[in-house]
């Protein structure tokens, strides 16, 4: 009994060391490998406070099958709408613009993310090799959503 016990335990243990890692990249980063190696951009604009963000984070990004097409056809950025630091970003430096004491959005992410006007988390934002937005979507998106969506970008 003892021995199936730790059989099972050290299988978890190598279960979990071996969950595959979505590899995010910079904005920096996708413009130095896009030189050598275009692929279609996905940037995932969220916030730390929206709890959509954070399930889509749970749920379609700890997907498996998800993080293989992800890592293995696209450059993925995952980017907080809040950050304060600056990013360059095709020539031009992006800031943090407050509009409030304790609030404010960042430039790249009303830029990337801006829909009719209006921005929304989370927002996901596919930009082709000559970084062109070819696709948004402002909404929770579920693992089998996702993958149908990354197969038609393919």
């Amino acid at each position: 009994m003892e021995r199936k016990f730790l059989l099972t335990l050290l299988l978890i243990l190598i279960g979990l060391h071996t969950k595959a890692q979505l590899k995010t990249y910079s904005f920096e980063e996708v413009e130095e490998l896009m030189v050598s190696a275009p692929k279609t951009m996905i940037v995932f604009i969220h916030t730390d406070w929206c709890k959509y963000c954070k399930a889509m984070q749970k749920s379609t990004f700890s997907n498996t099958e998800v993080i293989r097409q992800l890592n293995e056809n696209f450059y993925f950025v995952s980017f907080d709408a809040e950050s304060r630091a600056p990013v360059r970003f095709q020539n031009r430096t992006f800031d943090y613009v407050p509009n409030g004491p304790n609030s404010g959005l960042h430039d790249l992410a009303w830029h990337l993310g801006e829909i009719d006007g209006q921005i929304a988390y989370p927002t996901l934002s596919v930009l082709n090799s000559n970084f062109e937005i070819i696709f948004q979507y402002d909404s929770f998106i579920r693992p089998k959503k996702m993958l149908r969506l990354l197969d038609r970008l393919q």
